[in-house]
């Protein structure tokens, strides 16, 4: 036996905090079925669109930009509606304009704005790839739910939906 080995403590608690609002149980369980279903469809969609040579990222890009006039948008507009920030953005445009999916073009007026541009490639990438994509959200989501509950589900995050927006208008 070890003697200069110390017995295993708890972690420090976290600081007390006697006015938080805990969740309960069935809070709890809700809340965490929430994330892990969460970040299991983020996966599993992902994984779905890597046939296409795509991340779930270029995706919603390359839609956001097909429904966009003239399929561009400035940068920063872009940034915002993929809730990325502009040098996450930057790096991940700079990959999919290797790829042959976007292209940056100048700002008329603006020297210093860009606008994210989708190529014929990135439109065509985008046709072959919303099929299956569609699918995959089907599948995995979709019909997981009868028609009551895909509208209890919807009135149900709607107004989270709108509150979260409401913040993010405020940042």
């Amino acid at each position: 036996m070890d003697t200069n080995a110390t017995e295993p403590t708890d972690p420090p608690a976290a600081p007390a905090a006697d006015d938080a609002p805990w969740l309960t149980a069935r809070e709890q369980r809700l809340w965490r079925a929430h994330l892990e279903v969460s970040h299991l469809l983020e996966y599993q969609l992902g994984r779905e669109l890597q046939q296409h040579d795509l991340a779930i990222n270029d995706y919603e890009i390359l839609v956001v930009l097909s429904e966009s006039p003239d399929h561009r948008m400035r940068m920063t507009d872009l940034a915002t509606a993929t809730l990325q920030s502009k040098s996450r953005l930057s790096h991940q445009i700079t990959r999919m304009e290797s790829a042959g999916l976007v292209l940056r073009q100048e700002c008329p007026g603006d020297r210093r704005g860009l606008f994210a541009h989708l190529t014929e490639q990135g439109w065509q990438t985008l046709r072959r790839a919303a099929p299956d994509h569609v699918r995959s959200v089907r599948a995995h989501f979709i019909d997981r739910f009868d028609d009551e509950q895909l509208d209890a589900l919807y009135e149900a995050l709607g107004p989270v939906a709108d509150h979260l927006r409401a913040l993010r208008g405020r940042a």
